[in-house]
């Protein structure tokens, strides 16, 4: 009986070191495939369409709803540690005045630089640049305890 339970304990003590030791991946927000990217037609397709065929975005532009950015983080976490955010992923979609695809570029983080992963633009310069450098700024300073409402 006495070999009974000293083999448990080993076990259970196998068990928990094993998966203390385990990391955790998840991912937060949606950015749209590439394959579903390269279905927008610069110059022809609308917001409505946009809206359809992508789904709405998680954030919009401030000031004059021009700008529609998708994005979304990987995290990564140990049973015993806070979550980390490894990467950042983001979708910009700007419009004309009259709700006119006009560009597409979509950022990622290359060695903590925000870095143009693909672009489709019909105007050289990204309205919005400022408002992308503030998403990235923000790069593991998100901490998903906030999001929960714990009184």
């Amino acid at each position: 009986m006495g070999r009974f339970i000293a083999k448990a304990v080993i076990l259970g003590a196998l068990v928990l070191t094993t998966t203390a030791c385990a990391r955790l991946e998840s991912g937060h927000g949606y950015v749209p495939e590439p394959s579903a990217l390269e279905g927008v037609v610069v110059g022809r397709d609308t917001k409505d369409i946009i809206g359809l065929t992508l789904g709405q975005p998680g954030t919009r532009g401030i000031v004059d709803d021009l700008g529609w950015y998708y994005v979304r983080s990987d995290y990564e976490r140990f049973l015993w540690r806070a979550p980390v955010e490894v990467d950042r992923q983001v979708v910009a979609i700007t419009f004309d005045e009259a709700g006119v695809v006009r560009n597409i570029e979509r950022f990622g983080l290359e060695e903590g630089r925000v870095v143009a992963l693909n672009r489709r633009v019909t105007d050289a310069n990204t309205q919005g640049i400022s408002f992308l450098r503030q998403l990235f700024g923000n790069l593991g300073n998100f901490d998903p305890a906030t999001l929960i409402n714990e009184n």
